[in-house]
């Protein structure tokens, strides 16, 4: 049985700053809690990726899954399950909303199935701590995040 959440955060920078945090990929290991390995498989024409690999280990539940994006610029990015072990189905997107003075308004939605059935109790804990992991995560990479540094050195 599929079961939908939904859960938003409030972040003090652009939904630009935001959107590049959530197309990089790789570095998803450093803040998005239980995924320990992203590898883009597959860019579109805009460079942003389009089929990625995850490797997750939240304990209970590890998973090796493909998801396919679509990019709606920095409005919004939609995925969608391609092939994993534990996860049946998985459909997701991160809606985001500028609200003015440098807030954006965060939403995530989730949709997933496993392949092993598991209590609905259990399910929904298991999505809202993946859930808030993963925007607690973003929000602490958007707002603490330091310049990149000049690859040409420090200007004196």
């Amino acid at each position: 049985m599929v079961h939908e959440a939904c859960e938003s955060i409030a972040i003090a920078a652009d939904a630009p700053s935001i959107m590049s945090i959530i197309a990089d990929f790789p570095a998803y290991p450093q803040w998005a809690g239980y995924i320990k390995q992203a590898d883009v498989l597959r860019t579109g024409p805009t460079g942003r990726a389009e089929r990625v690999h995850f490797v997750l280990d939240a304990g209970v539940m590890r998973d090796d899954y493909v998801l396919e994006y679509d990019w709606g610029g920095n409005d919004w990015v939609h995925w969608a399950l391609v092939e994993g072990r534990a996860l049946k189905y998985q459909d997701g997107v991160y809606r985001l909303q500028e609200q003015g003075d440098g807030i954006t308004l965060v939403t995530y939605e989730l949709s997933i199935e496993l392949v092993i059935p598991m209590l609905g109790l259990f399910k929904r804990k298991a999505e809202k701590v993946i859930m808030d992991t993963a925007l607690k995560g973003l929000k602490r990479r958007a707002e603490g995040a330091a310049p990149a540094a000049d690859p040409r050195g420090p200007i004196s």
